[in-house]
C-alpha cells in the first residue's frame, strides 16, 4: 500500500456552512475507515477557522485514493473547492511504518 496526502481546501462561498452541516457524517465516515487513515485533521487559517482538511491515507493506487475522497461526506456535500492528492513517502517522524 502506498501513502497519499489529500489536501482539501473549502469553497469560500459557503464551505463553512456546508462543513458544519456535514461534520457529523464526515466524522462517522472517517472513524469507520480504521487504519486506512494514518493522520487526518482540519486545516486552519491564522485565526483558527477551519478552511480545509488534510488526510494521510493508505491506498493501493491514486485511483483508489480518489475514490475514497469521493465517498467523503464533505466531498459529497460540496464543502471542498479544490482537492490535491499526491503520493508521498513517510521519511521522518513518529508513525512511520517499520
Amino acid at each position: 500500500m502506498a501513502l497519499y496526502c489529500l489536501h482539501c481546501l473549502d469553497n469560500e462561498i459557503d464551505g463553512a456552512a456546508r462543513r458544519a452541516a456535514a461534520r457529523p457524517a464526515h466524522l462517522e465516515w472517517a472513524a469507520g475507515l480504521g487504519p486506512v487513515i494514518r493522520m487526518a485533521g482540519p486545516l486552519l487559517d491564522e485565526g483558527g477557522k477551519m478552511v480545509g482538511s488534510v488526510f494521510l491515507i493508505e491506498a493501493a493506487s491514486l485511483a483508489d485514493a480518489r475514490a475514497l475522497n469521493a465517498e467523503d461526506p464533505y466531498s459529497k456535500a460540496g464543502v471542498f473547492d479544490r482537492v490535491t492528492i499526491n503520493e508521498t513517502r513517510w521519511a521522518i517522524g513518529d508513525g512511520k511504518s517499520q
